[in-house]
């Protein structure tokens, strides 16, 4: 048996995992008409934490029920409802679980459906060829709005806290609100917030510090970074590398490698800038030169579907395992390893010509297994993409009308 890979692992606050596999975040849009959890949340994470891995990352929880990456998504404010959430973590902290929340704001990446708060560190709209038209262009934030999101954050995470999660994940990946602020492409500010690493890292910074402070050392605190954005003249692998040296001194339990936006899904294993990315643990080699010059624990996250490659990944010297959509299919793929090692996860693939439309189309092949978990269902493999984008489309704009509906008074 692959001892490494299932064995206890050691934060660095002390706390403990079970072993080294963990099932990362995913966009659910399975929150309830007041973005609060219930029976269908319930049942997935019920569903993961009997299948074997140590810890559990929710899909993103919103800092700001007014900027949302989508409808039906979760929020977590300073006056909501604590014990749904409270149950949710006990959902998913069964069999020796632990259960962090990722907290997140889009910034630009809302859809103009939506309405809202379309925020960003400047006012550089999305550019998704002929789908730009999808998302808003984004106002650049002044500094009371930069001073809202850090209480916001912290706010989050020490409600998470109170709820009983055990950590959470500052979520600055994927092109989303922090990661915004990171990039050179996206921050054209010329103040204290922009130009220079340091100044585009600050509001990351100035988040964990807070939370850190807010929440104590025996919470843990983990962040999602880029490896790389995959885009020419965007946040590279030495930025993050300097990133996670900075993130060294707040006491991080943990930074979880991914890579891509919707500009550039790499996080699905296509990048935007040729660069090839593996078949499998896409980001390795990236995760693998920073976890040598990291005194936090990596983890790295994208496309790992077999025990060979999760045990490559440890070898590599990156502490943790991320995996998502092989989960979505076989959510006891860990516990199936401890029997039949051989045993090889589904990951939906779609090549279109059109990118965009690919990466609409797998996640809503992965968001239909989760619905099916989410009401005691298996996964099923034999779904036409074309099919489950479109009924993935007409649910999100049923969310979309109720989300609207119940903010009216509140949205643009």
């Amino acid at each position: 048996m692959p001892q490494d890979v299932f064995s206890l692992f050691t934060l660095p606050n002390g706390n403990q995992l079970k072993n080294r596999l963990v099932k990362a975040a995913m966009e659910e849009n399975l929150a309830n008409v007041y973005q609060l959890p219930d029976e269908p949340l319930m049942q997935l994470y019920s569903t993961w934490a009997r299948g074997g891995v140590g810890l559990i990352i929710t899909g993103n929880v919103m800092v700001d029920r007014l900027a949302m990456t989508g409808p039906g998504g979760l929020v977590l404010e300073k006056s909501t409802e604590l014990e749904p959430y409270s149950q949710l973590a006990k959902q998913a902290q069964q069999h020796n679980c632990k259960v962090w929340m990722q907290i997140n704001h889009p910034g630009r990446q809302v859809y103009k459906r939506m309405g809202g708060k379309v925020l960003s560190s400047s006012d550089v709209a999305l550019n998704l060829g002929k789908h730009s038209a999808l998302f808003a262009p984004p106002k650049a934030m002044n500094e009371q709005e930069i001073q809202d999101v850090i209480k916001r954050f912290v706010t989050t995470a020490q409600k998470a806290q109170e709820a009983g999660f055990d950590g959470v994940e500052v979520h600055a990946a994927h092109g989303y609100l922090l990661a915004q602020f990171l990039s050179p492409l996206t921050n054209r500010r010329q103040d204290s917030w922009g130009g220079s690493l340091e100044n585009r890292a600050r509001l990351l910074l100035n988040i964990v510090e807070q939370v850190r402070v807010a929440c104590g050392i025996k919470f843990d605190l983990a962040v999602k970074l880029n490896s790389a954005d995959f885009q020419h003249g965007g946040f590279d692998v030495k930025d993050a590398q300097q990133v996670v040296y900075w993130l060294t001194e707040y006491g991080v339990d943990m930074v979880e490698l991914s890579g891509g936006s919707y500009e550039a899904p790499a996080m699905q294993g296509r990048s935007a800038d040729e660069r090839t990315l593996a078949r499998e643990a896409y980001f390795l080699e990236f995760a693998g030169k920073i976890a040598l010059e990291s005194q936090i624990p990596i983890m790295t996250t994208g496309g790992i579907r077999r025990l060979e490659i999760a045990e490559q990944v440890i070898e590599s010297g990156v502490a943790l395992v991320g995996m998502a959509s092989a989960l979505a299919y076989t959510p006891d793929l860990p516990k199936q390893w401890l029997n039949h090692p051989e045993r090889v996860g589904f990951i939906p693939s779609v090549n279109w010509q059109d990118k965009t439309l690919s990466a609409l189309a797998v996640m809503a092949l992965i968001k239909k297994q989760l619905r099916r978990m989410s009401k005691g269902q298996a996964p099923k493999k034999d779904s036409w993409a074309w099919l489950a984008l479109l009924d993935d489309q007409l649910r999100l704009a049923k969310l979309t009308k109720r989300y609207r509906n119940l903010h009216a008074a509140e949205l643009d």
